[in-house]
């Protein structure tokens, strides 16, 4: 048995039934097999095992009263994970599907994706079983407040800086923030995604959307071509697939499709920006259902699939993780489509990554290619620590730019390890060799 496969039995053996967290790991383990044949200092000083074991779990119960008086439970957690290049970073997911070992999975893949931005950032993630939909304003302020009262004692500004997922937006983030505020009696930044009033910074709800559109532009830029004239099929519809289409339609693409939990519509004439103005009110204001843009603009909804057999040249799968199948990465193959840039996390499972690296198409995995909304939150440290406010095209100039180097730098090792354009086994060699050789400079942590 090779060494990384010891790794890979030591970590399943140690983390059973985490099969998301495994999933990550194997991922990035894989590609470093010709690094660490390279390199046997790693080795030596047992990175591999150090870098797939947190620094920190914590985990908590969550106590909040709903509107009719009755007391309710949840469980929250937090995953530092490491924190060799800087004070952990990553966001806080609230949806009912969250458990230890997908935060775990969550926490790992940020590590790297933080490494790539160049920003001093560590990685971890966090979250609740909880779920906002259906809740009234009163019952999430209720939850934040509990959930904020436990995880106050654990984060700082230099510390641990969470940031929003799914689940937690604007509202959720200010009432997280309040709490603290009240708790700790201090007003820093201790959490990105804030409103613009009081610390937030310009674009970081744009940033994942847009970010996967500038990385996805730069692997066209390596074939000469432009989104102009490209179709293209985004699924979800939060902030990033929202600001996945407006960017896209700012440089001539023309998008499909949209999705949510009950299906995804079909508008072959493109989502324009007054039909994603309906979309966001729907959305961010209405909390409905994308069926209803189906209603309105008279065009088909497909009920529980998703968007993965609507031909395209370039795919953003936005929502979920897993949510391409090897099946589904087949169809787009076999329809054309030769652009996925990665919006969500971990999106396409890896017999359809494998599909992708070996059709040689311009695949960017998420841990590159949505590395934009970590990177503005990192900016959004930056602005709160110089008490300063930067305009919107002085953070987008600076997101496009951290875009361009995550590119760069995942092209350049896949290129001196030997397999060019391969984005998947660039950004792990690349993100992995920062952190590991910032643990080999701090000792044994």
């Amino acid at each position: 048995m090779s060494y990384i496969e010891e790794i890979k039995a030591l970590v399943r053996k140690k983390n059973p039934g985490e099969s998301e967290f495994q999933q990550a790991v194997d991922e990035v383990l894989e590609s470093l097999e010709p690094v660490i044949e390279q390199n046997p200092k790693y080795k030596d000083a047992k990175i591999l095992e150090r870098i797939t074991e947190p620094e920190r779990v914590l985990m908590f119960r969550v106590p909040w009263q709903n509107d009719k008086g009755e007391i309710m439970v949840n469980r929250g957690f937090r995953i530092e994970f490491n924190s060799a290049l800087g004070p952990y970073k990553g966001g806080l997911r609230f949806h009912p599907t969250v458990y230890l070992g997908m935060l775990k999975f969550l926490a790992f893949e940020q590590i790297f994706k933080n490494s790539l931005t160049t920003l001093p950032m560590g990685g971890g993630k966090g979250g609740a079983d909880f779920d906002p939909k259906g809740k009234s304003d009163a019952e999430v302020m209720r939850f934040c407040q509990s959930f904020m009262t436990e995880l106050s004692r654990h984060i700082g500004a230099n510390t641990d800086v969470p940031a929003g997922d799914i689940g937690v937006g604007g509202r959720e983030i200010g009432y997280m923030f309040g709490q603290y505020k009240r708790l700790r009696n201090e007003f820093v930044g201790i959490l990105t995604g804030k409103g613009l009033d009081w610390g937030g910074s310009l674009i970081r709800p744009e940033a994942t959307g847009y970010g996967a559109v500038y990385f996805a532009e730069n692997m066209l830029a390596t074939r000469g071509e432009t989104f102009e004239g490209k179709t293209c099929v985004v699924s979800g519809s939060g902030n990033v697939a929202q600001y996945t289409i407006e960017k896209l339609n700012e440089l001539g693409a023309k998008t499909v499709t949209l999705s949510d939990s009950s299906g995804y519509i079909y508008d072959p004439d493109g989502i324009d920006s007054e039909k994603l103005a309906f979309v966001m009110e729907l959305k961010n204001v209405k909390r409905g259902r994308i069926k209803e843009y189906a209603d309105k603009y008279n065009v088909k909804f497909y009920p529980n699939e998703r968007p993965w057999s609507v031909k395209c040249d370039a795919a953003f799968p936005s929502a979920t993780q897993n949510e391409i199948s090897a099946e589904e990465a087949q169809t787009l193959l076999d329809n054309g489509c030769y652009v996925v840039s990665e919006g969500a996390n971990m999106p396409t499972v890896p017999e359809g990554v494998n599909k992708f690296v070996e059709a040689g198409i311009l695949y960017g995995p998420g841990k590159a290619a949505n590395a934009g909304g970590v990177a503005t939150s990192g900016l959004e440290m930056s602005q709160n620590s110089a008490r300063l406010s930067w305009s919107r095209e002085e953070v987008d100039a600076k997101l496009k730019g951290i875009m361009k180097s995550v590119h760069d730098s995942a092209a350049a090792a896949a290129e001196e390890y030997g397999q060019p354009g391969n984005y998947v086994l660039g950004a792990n060699i690349a993100g992995f060799v920062k952190v590991a050789d910032a643990m080999l400079d701090q000792g044994l942590v």
